[in-house]
């Protein structure tokens, strides 16, 4: 078996933390992960937002968006509206707007805070490495989605 590097590990290791975070906070806000992804990126594109462009951006199967969003539906603060098509957006309820005011925006806040608080060049430099680190993995294992 070949194990990663040290800076592999150490990069897997700032990753997970990262997202255990996430998880740590929106558990906090009493939300769970894939309902504060929602209302994040409904936060984030004025409360309105293409339901495949929603599922994009949580980064969680179709399946657990959708299963959140019926909930979310359920306690009114979510509606889907037809958009074209067989195309639906999810747009925030006035409940859903406070909810995502009172959780997902402090979240936002904190992360402008720390990105406040760096350099541009720090910004840029962190921007245009986690670009380049994507971009390279995607093409280093484009052949292993072809299987």
């Amino acid at each position: 078996m070949v194990s990663g590097s040290k800076a592999l590990r150490r990069f897997n290791h700032l990753l997970n933390e990262t997202q255990a975070a996430y998880r740590e906070t929106a558990a906090a806000l009493g939300l769970s992960d894939s309902v504060m992804r929602i209302l994040y990126a409904l936060w984030d594109s004025d409360g309105r937002c293409p339901l495949r462009e929603v599922c994009r951006q949580a980064g969680v199967t179709k399946q657990t968006i959708n299963s959140a969003l019926r909930r979310l539906e359920a306690d009114g603060l979510v509606r889907l509206e037809r958009a074209g098509g067989r195309n639906k957006d999810v747009c925030l309820t006035e409940r859903g707007t406070e909810l995502a005011g009172r959780t997902v925006a402090r979240i936002i806040a904190a992360e402008n805070a720390v990105l406040a608080a760096w350099t541009a060049q720090e910004v840029e430099d962190y921007l245009s490495l986690t670009e380049k680190y994507l971009m390279g993995f995607r093409e280093e294992t484009q052949e292993l989605h072809r299987r």
